[in-house]
């Protein structure tokens, strides 16, 4: 159990860094709104990216790494378990209110500016802290994956 619950924590990890990249990438070569058509199809291919590789990997692997720390007692009392576990959640919170959220907004937005029901002046407003904020979340998700590799001797939590 402990090796799979590893081994889902890996996937999940690989999969969750994987679409925040991916993502950066496309926000390097996103359009400028006035290219609508553009714009609003790469958005469009962030939210799908987004939803069906980033929200499910971010749930994988915070999912196994909580199975994980409850399977595999050496994690019970081990500082650095309770960090991956509190970063973890900060992560998973800031995922669905800092990039999950805003990206469904912009390509829904986006979709109703190409039919007309919608200002085109309103588009690309949020896209520096989406940006921003992936870069910290791929940082932090940077962060914990050396802590699991490394296993620092944090302060250990009293039995």
């Amino acid at each position: 159990m402990r090796r799979l619950m590893k081994f889902l924590h890996t996937i999940g990890a690989i999969g969750l860094m994987g679409a925040m990249a991916c993502i950066l990438v496309l926000f390097s070569l996103t359009p400028p709104p006035s290219s609508l058509s553009q714009y609003v199809l790469m958005r469009t291919a962030m939210a799908g990216i987004a939803t069906w590789i980033f929200l499910p990997s971010m749930a994988l692997t915070l999912v196994a790494g909580l199975l994980a720390i409850a399977v595999n007692r050496a994690f019970h009392n081990a500082g650095w378990a309770w960090v991956k576990l509190a970063t973890g959640i900060l992560v998973f919170e800031w995922g669905f209110a800092a990039v999950q959220g805003p990206m469904q907004q912009e390509a829904e937005l986006g979709a109703r500016v190409l039919a007309g029901q919608a200002d085109a002046t309103t588009l690309a407003a949020s896209l520096g802290a989406e940006q921003n904020s992936l870069w910290v979340l791929l940082a932090v998700g940077i962060a914990n994956v050396i802590m699991g590799i490394w296993r620092p001797r944090l302060t250990r939590i009293p039995d």
